[in-house]
């Protein structure tokens, strides 16, 4: 039915909870993983306050260092559970997009996302990553909370 989960994450305790989620279902269907970070540029508002280069690259580095620790510990929590992992990190303006061209590109079949449950003015403000990764993806997508 599925050949390959695309799990997304950002790092946060929620998303955390999909990542497990969706190696325990790899694991059950003997699939393979691939798991997507977005570093989303800094831009308009935010480089308000930049104003050397350097900043931006500080930023930059701290983003990917983060991704690499997270990627060690996914990593092994992948090996203990006997899932074959792979990883991909994508600079976008839109973690959603990313995701979904991230799914294509691999030959997801699944995608597993947490939702941060966001509600009322600060998810129009903010927008949800996750309902848009399900109003555009053309595979099934499950959703953990």
């Amino acid at each position: 039915m599925y050949n390959r989960i695309l799990l997304p994450t950002d790092g946060s305790e929620l998303a955390g909870r999909g990542i497990d989620h969706g190696l325990a279902l790899a694991r059950a269907l003997s699939l393979p993983v691939t798991v997507v970070s977005v570093i989303v540029p800094l831009t308009g508002f935010a480089l308000q306050g930049i104003v050397q280069a350097e900043a931006m690259d500080s930023y930059n580095e701290g983003r990917r260092k983060e991704i690499e620790d997270l990627e060690k510990i996914i990593g092994e929590k992948a090996k203990s559970a006997g899932v074959v992992a792979d990883f991909v990190s994508k600079v976008h303006l839109s973690p959603a997009v990313a995701i979904l061209e991230t799914a294509a590109e691999r030959g997801c079949g699944l995608i597993v996302i947490s939702s941060h449950g966001r509600r009322g003015i600060s998810r129009l403000m903010l927008g949800s990553q996750t309902s848009e990764v399900l109003s555009e993806a053309g595979i099934p997508v499950l959703v953990v909370k």
